[in-house]
């Protein structure tokens, strides 16, 4: 099996690049951000703070979550539930990156990213796939862009959904969230030693999955198994 980690901060298009690049290639996609927002959602859904280990700990037995895929999508199943949707919301968002820190819940995790990787050729994207999901994957990729380009992309994908948003306030939550996602205790965001770097902020969409692809090529001589 071959493994494509990519990994980089928020914003960066790291989900539908790599969506893409894995329906080019023929790979599963495995989007592992979604499962901390299942988390996530599921301590707003209990009322509970999702940075409050002590109170978060104790739920995750109570959590169920899986991945489907459905014609060639992922499906987050959430104690029995399609959540693909309702993980998508600005406070889930938050709620993932507060909820994921606690090493407990990343545990909770890492057995089921781990077990898909074993068994099909995936692109797994997320905040530490290269340096502690998969570090023996066979191609690592830190994918970024400029905290002001993140930032208005996501801006105008929340207009266009027709949703309010204010560009400035977008960029400071983006910021904290890239403070949040560095700094944090256990498995930080950081480039594994051995990722190529690919900075998205002057391509387009087009541009940054053939680059990805090319990577890839690169890494493996071609050769995909």
């Amino acid at each position: 099996m071959t493994a494509i980690a990519i990994d980089g901060p928020a914003g960066a298009g790291k989900s539908t690049i790599a969506r893409k690049a894995a329906q080019k290639l023929g790979f599963l996609y495995v989007d592992t951000g979604a499962l901390y927002r299942a988390v996530g959602l599921f301590m707003l859904q209990q009322g509970v703070d999702p940075g409050d280990a002590h109170t978060v700990i104790p739920l995750l037995k109570s959590v169920s979550v899986s991945l489907e895929y459905r014609e060639g999508e992922q499906r987050v199943i959430l104690c029995g539930e399609d959540v693909s949707d309702k993980i998508r919301t600005d406070d889930v968002s938050l709620a993932a990156s507060r909820v994921s820190p606690i090493p407990e819940v990343r545990s909770f995790l890492f057995s089921l990213q781990q077990d898909i990787a074993k068994a099909n050729n995936v692109v797994m994207d997320g905040r530490d796939i290269g340096t502690v999901v998969l570090p023996d994957a066979q191609v690592k990729i830190f994918l970024t862009a400029s905290a002001e380009e993140r930032a208005r992309r996501r801006y105008f994908q929340l207009i266009h959904s027709g949703v309010k948003a204010n560009y400035g306030d977008v960029l400071q939550d983006l910021k904290q969230r890239d403070y949040n996602d560095t700094h944090r205790a256990v498995s930080p965001l950081k480039r594994a030693d051995d990722a190529v770097l690919m900075d998205t902020t002057k391509d387009s969409l087009g541009q940054s999955v053939a680059r990805l692809i090319r990577i890839v090529e690169q890494k493996t001589g071609g050769k995909i198994s």
